[in-house]
């Protein structure tokens, strides 16, 4: 199906009919049926004759030509069969000539444009043509025509007239556009112009200024360029000058047109209607020229700049320079033309006859048969790395011409006297880029030599022995008969031209008509090769390759994927990570997907309740700050690991973000002047200058303890503007996100005598993405959302998430006239993305094994591009569908955008959130707040999520999104799967109570650990057990669980390092006691124990061992009773206690970790962390008791849960550790004080101990190891406390 576009038609608009007032003798074709089909009769509604054209033989060989007598511009052109009759054209093609030779096809979308024709005799279709072309000749090839008859056509051309003043540059002459005054400053240029040229180098503009400043338009390999310097910088740091390439096979002497808009920095450069928009570098904004402008070359009066550049030759016409005709101007001598020896104001045409062929051509040329010599030459041009050139039969042998991986391959092969003889030869590379490229290869006796590019360098020889009779018949392009020596290649897909056979040049008219040599599926007079990478549609740096039919894109190192480069491989945000059940890393992150911004690594800090951005910067910490005044002030750039515009999108669409910055100083003010002007200022996002500090806000010319009215000097409100001569510091959060980042600093008072300043910039932090929780809730079939016409012309992608209980919906449509796009849930298995480019509709759909209305979240992606279309649904699910090979690419919309159906068809209910569009994120929940029918926001995330939450944890809804609440678990972190332990030492023991009796002799102020249990709870028929352990010392008790009768459970570690465990249920005359395991466990290693209860029935798995099954004796009761309470490390109990515990046991207690600690749903050990309650004896959290090292289950790669190094990146007490570079004398210094102080209380200790048995407070230097991940040396971890590295921060310690 064509796309027509629907324009005003009216005179004024160029449309004007150009065909049907031209003589007969206007209109020729390559062949007439009789003579009342003639081609005169071929006008649009006319029934003289046989009432239009019809050829002789109807194949893909006939032409219609019109001559429209002079230039003209064509807009339209419509096409009619022949008058009552079966004749007519279904397809054809258009071409355009300004001389009736040298035919360029028309070209739209990126492809020679087939035009869809007539289905009937009478009925006239017109198409506007998007490119307007300007010609003289134009001639219409049928492609297809009528099935029950044969090929008729009428046709009608439509258009206005078209003048121009033209000059012909000989390659010499130059034209100089002198300016009214010696010295240029321009603030704006318009530089229009038209050329057209057979050469592929040439300057077509040039002006230069003495101050360095210059600008040029040349061609160089058949490419535009322009290049443009409006000044450097004294210093030369900033660089002005500027190049920009556009176009591609610019030498096909067609026309082309050029224009160059620039106002300051800013330029469009336009060419065929191709606009590329740039801005030139350096920080000027006019181009300072002298004396004058030179067209056509570059002039003699000026400096050597030109570098052996060559002049242009070719035509110009409709040359503008800002407002100047400069064509008519050299027309009417008011120019300097002395350059040139013959000014012409017509164009002298080139006489080149090109031949286009495609991979069914041949062309078969006649030469000098039985001749001793082989001289062959030609020009060609292709983008196949691999093609046959030229193939001949000599008298006894053949010889081949092919282009093998863009090399001229040389192949001769001859037969003499039952010898075979063969030479050959290679050179040139790369010559598949579509340049023309020369060849001249010269074989005889002896002898063979091949040339390319007329260079000697390339020129390679053979003086193998050969002998050479010629065979008198040269195929190019193809040869596909059987022959003894077949060549490598069959075919060839590209142009020649410039053709010598034996050293005559080829007359390709003649073999036009026949007269000489044959030729099949050739285009005569035509070079229709495209540049399919021109304009790139790689996105993103992508690098395009091409062959003649296609081209492909090159994606490696961009970051993006797909046929165009268009979609990220990276999600958007942090956010978007955890969500995919991440841990805290550094992620590299696209937040705006497809759109301009490139992919940026930032560290991903995931706590239990939010998610951190963390974007670091270059300035060291406390970077010294010396010699700065008001008048001179010292600016520190601050540089982020991301560009400006990608930290800014970070910021736009988080919750909040905080950067921290400090002041400390010495005699240097911050903030306090008399005339209100601070010292020292920062300058945030948009150069915008800020004179708050961190802890205050905007328009609040405070340091933080101005706004705490805590400042050492209350007169001030910075520390530092006391102006003091100790150090002093002004620190705090900058949190205002609009002002985020901190780009620089600009110090302004430390070059007093004794002035000192040292200035921190932490990392920028944002926490949250509002962008990834952007949500909408439809509740009505007929609710939807609109917003402005979707852009997405060449390449679009969509991406959302969506929920729903409801068997089908409409995601969202957007219309045009014909064109649309369209997401639906079609039933509840199949998504379908279905849109129309003009080509007819196409559907993609892709069906999920499971039900989509699930009510839980679902991710949608889809994607369309000149190369394919694509649609995949939660990553699992994928279909595409290639586009065709000729037709429409670009999507023409103009309705509005609705999410949801605008119909109140088929409309969707349920949930869609983060829905994007091009990079660019709709704001769902700011439409749907004024929308009836549409609410912001969702609920019910926990039914998508909620399996992230591990080890027990709940799932909690949130707004934006849910968090994972591990209260009730022994483990911590974002998805509960850290965990929570603790350091033992000699003498410390938890002490958990089940029953709300207060421990006795405990003071008023005491908070005990305790939980009230059920009346049924109380008395215990099963008992869950679940916890880790690593220690290098036995006997040990590990966990005693006491009650108010003599019922006792007790794990304990034997003299030898076995595990026992043991249970006095009442009615046995000794505990029931179980050797678990006969090892010794006291290894320094973790081990992990699950034991469980059901009346007499009790399991224990230790490690990864299989479980073991034991029974309690018959005679033991099943009924733990009255619980008391629980005990880790040590028992400490009034009451009866199991003598033998407290004797072979107890003393000194256990030494070592415990870690994830349970007991019936109970975590005592994190509740003694993670409470205020106080504690006897040192215990220091740490997990240095988790995760056994023995036959793990599966490994860290395959386990989809594990975490890597999250304990050693986020330790819970958050311990700074000096580096091992610290001072020793301070460290010594610091531990005999240390000593002195532990003494001292040691000796406090015992007094309280004595007089008090209540919980206390004391501080700890704890080994670096056991505060990090055991995953290396557990034993390190534990034992190795001779550690000369300390920590610096106090840790919770519990003591009783």
């Amino acid at each position: 199906m064509m796309k027509t576009a629907k324009l005003m038609r009216s005179k004024c608009k160029c449309d004007e009919a150009l065909a049907s007032h031209l003589p007969h003798t206007a209109f020729t074709s390559s062949s007439v049926f009789s003579s009342g089909y003639a081609p005169g009769y071929a006008k649009l509604n006319r029934r003289g004759g046989a009432g239009g054209w019809s050829p002789l033989d109807s194949d893909h060989y006939q032409w219609l030509q019109v001559d429209l007598e002079s230039r003209k511009q064509v807009s339209a052109i419509a096409t009619q069969g022949r008058y009552s009759s079966s004749d007519w054209t279904t397809q054809y093609r258009l071409l355009y000539s300004d001389t009736g030779r040298n035919w360029k096809p028309y070209h739209q979308d990126g492809n020679i444009w087939a035009f869809s024709g007539n289905s009937n005799s009478e009925s006239a279709v017109r198409h506007e043509l998007q490119q307007g072309i300007v010609a003289r000749f134009l001639r219409l090839i049928p492609l297809d025509w009528s099935e029950e008859g044969r090929i008729g056509l009428r046709i009608e051309v439509y258009g206005c007239s078209y003048w121009a003043d033209i000059i012909n540059f000989d390659g010499q002459g130059v034209i100089s556009y002198r300016f009214k005054v010696k010295k240029m400053k321009i603030i704006k240029d318009v530089i229009a112009l038209r050329f057209k040229t057979s050469e592929s180098e040439g300057v077509i503009l040039h002006g230069e200024g003495q101050q360095g400043d210059y600008i040029t338009l040349e061609l160089r390999k058949a490419k535009l360029l322009l290049q443009i310097n409006l000044g450097s910088n004294q210093y030369g740091s900033i660089l002005g000058h500027t190049s920009v390439t556009t176009g591609s096979l610019l030498d096909d002497n067609h026309w082309h047109s050029v224009v160059i808009e620039r106002y300051r920095r800013n330029v469009n450069f336009t060419l065929d209607r191709h606009t590329q928009h740039f801005r030139t570098n350096g920080e000027f904004d006019h181009l300072d020229l002298d004396y004058e402008l030179s067209f056509g070359g570059m002039p003699y009066s000026g400096k050597p700049v030109g570098g052996g550049r060559k002049n242009f030759k070719g035509c110009m016409e409709s040359i503008n320079y800002n407002g100047d005709n400069i064509t008519d101007l050299a027309r009417r001598k008011k120019l300097d033309t002395s350059s040139f020896r013959n000014l012409s104001f017509t164009c002298v045409e080139t006489h080149t006859f090109p031949v286009f062929f495609n991979a069914t051509s041949f062309l078969q040329l006649p030469g000098r048969a039985n001749h001793n010599t082989v001289s062959v030459g030609f020009q060609f041009r292709t983008w196949n790395p691999d093609g046959l050139l030229l193939f001949s039969n000599l008298d006894d042998g053949t010889l081949e011409i092919s282009l093998e991986d863009g090399k001229v391959a040389v192949h001769i092969n001859v037969t003499k006297a039952a010898r075979n003889y063969r030479v050959d030869l290679s050179s040139g590379s790369g010559l598949n880029d579509g340049q023309w490229h020369a060849i001249r290869l010269v074989a005889k006796e002896n002898f063979a030599m091949l040339t390319i590019d007329g260079e000697e360098v390339s020129a390679v020889r053979s003086v193998s022995p050969l002998t050479i009779t010629t065979g008198g018949t040269y195929h190019l392009g193809g040869y596909f008969l059987p022959t003894l020596f077949p060549p490598t290649q069959r075919s060839f897909q590209g142009c020649m031209q410039a053709i010598l056979v034996d050293d005559q040049p080829a007359d390709l008219h003649a073999v036009e008509k026949g007269a000489v040599g044959a030729f099949e599926n050739v285009s005569l007079d035509m070079c229709a090769i495209i540049d399919r990478c021109m304009p790139n549609h790689c996105e993103h740096g992508g690098r395009c390759k091409q062959t003649w039919d296609s081209f492909s894109c090159t994606c490696d190192g961009t970051g993006y994927t797909g046929a165009t480069c268009h979609t990220s491989i990276y999600e958007p945000s942090c956010e978007a990570y955890k969500h995919l059940g991440r841990s805290s890393d550094a992620y590299w992150i696209d937040p705006d997907g497809s759109g301009p911004l490139g992919p940026f690594k930032v560290n991903c800090i995931m706590t239990e309740d939010k998610v951190w951005t963390t974007v670091m910067n270059s300035l060291p910490p406390k970077t010294v700050v010396t010699g700065s005044s008001r008048e001179r002030r010292t600016v520190l750039q601050v540089n982020y690991s991301a560009s400006m515009d990608q930290v800014t999108a970070i910021t736009t669409s988080a919750e909040n973000c905080e950067q921290q910055i400090a002041y400390s100083c010495r005699m240097s003010r911050l903030l306090n002047t008399p005339d209100g002007t601070p010292y020292t200022w920062w300058v945030g996002r948009g150069s915008e200058k800020h004179f708050y500090w961190g802890g205050s806000g905007p328009g609040i010319q405070k340091c933080a303890c101005g706004i705490d009215r805590n400042c050492t000097d209350p007169k001030y409100d910075c520390n530092c503007d006391a102006d003091a001569k100790q150090w002093r510091e002004d620190s705090g959060l900058l949190v205002y996100q609009e002002h985020l980042p901190v780009s620089q600093v600009v110090v302004g008072d430390t070059n007093r005598p004794g002035s000192e300043a040292k200035l921190t910039v932490g990392p920028l932090r944002c926490q949250g993405d509002n962008n990834y929780w952007n949500a909408a809730s439809f509740t009505t079939p007929s609710s939807y959302l609109h917003f402005a016409t979707f852009q997405g012309e060449t390449s679009a992608d969509i991406s959302f998430y969506f929920k729903t209980s409801a068997p089908y919906g409409v995601f969202l449509e957007n219309l045009g006239n014909t064109d649309f796009i369209r997401l639906e849930l079609k039933s509840p298995k199949v998504v379908s993305f279905s849109f129309d480019v003009g080509n007819g509709p196409v559907e993609l759909t892709v069906h999920s094994a499971t039900p989509l209305n699930d009510d839980q979240w679902h991710r949608v992606m889809a994607e369309r591009n000149v190369k394919e279309a694509v649609l995949q649904l939660d990553q699992t699910y994928r279909t595409s569908r290639l586009a065709p090979a000729q037709g429409h690419t670009r999507l023409e919309l103009f309705s509005q955008l609705y999410v949801g159906a605008a119909g109140g068809q088929r409309g969707f209910l349920g949930c869609i959130r983060a829905l994007r569009m091009n990079g660019i994120t709709l704001d769902l929940e700011e439409r749907a707040k004024v929308t009836p029918g549409v609410k912001p926001g969702c609920q019910g995330h926990c039914t998508s999520f909620g399996m992230y939450c591990r080890n027990g944890g709940k799932c909690v809804e949130r707004y934006n999104g849910y968090l994972c609440d591990c209260t009730t678990t022994a483990y911590d972190g974002p998805f509960c799967t850290r965990d929570v332990g603790g350091f033992f030492e000699a003498g410390t023991l938890v002490k958990y109570n089940f029953l709300p009796e207060a421990v006795a002799g405990a003071s008023k102020d005491t908070k005990g650990l305790t939980q009230q249990l059920t009346s049924h709870e109380v008395n215990l028929t099963k008992e869950e057990v679940t916890f880790s352990f690593s220690t290098s010392n036995a006997p040990a008790i590990l966990m005693y669980v006491s009650s108010k009768t003599q019922d006792y459970l007790a794990v304990v570690l034997r003299q030898n390092g076995s595990l026992q465990v043991r249970y006095n249920l009442g009615g046995l005359k000794n505990p029931f006691a179980i050797d678990v395991d006969q090892r010794n466990l006291a290894n320094g290693q973790p081990h992990s124990i699950n034991m469980s209860r059901h009346d007499r029935r009790i399991t224990i798995q230790l490690d990864h061992y299989p479980p073991v099954s034991y029974n309690l004796p018959e005679a033991s009761d099943t009924q733990f009773n009255l619980v008391k309470t629980l005990f880790l490390g040590k028992v400490y109990e009034t009451g009866h206690i199991d003598p033998v515990l407290i004797e072979r046991y107890n003393t000194p207690g256990f030494i070592g970790c415990l870690s994830r600690v349970e007991f019936n749903g109970i975590a005592p050990l994190k509740s003694a962390l993670r409470t205020a309650a106080k504690s006897q004896g040192k215990l220091v959290e740490s997990n240095c008791g988790a995760s056994p090292l023995t036959i793990p289950p599966m490994s860290a790669a395959t386990d989809p849960w594990h975490l890597d190094n999250t304990d050693a990146e986020f330790p819970f007490n958050e311990e700074r550790v000096i580096p091992d570079g610290v001072n020793r004398d301070s460290a010594i210094i610091g531990g005999i004080i240390a000593v002195v102080i532990f003494t001292i209380l040691c000796t406090l200790v015992f007094l309280i101990r004595y007089m008090f048995r209540h919980k206390g407070t004391y501080h700890t230097n704890e080994a670096k190891g056991s505060g990090e991940s055991a995953a290396e040396s557990v034993d390190t971890a534990i034992i190795g406390t001779d550690n000369p590295e300390t920590i610096d921060e106090s840790k919770k310690e519990w003591f009783i």
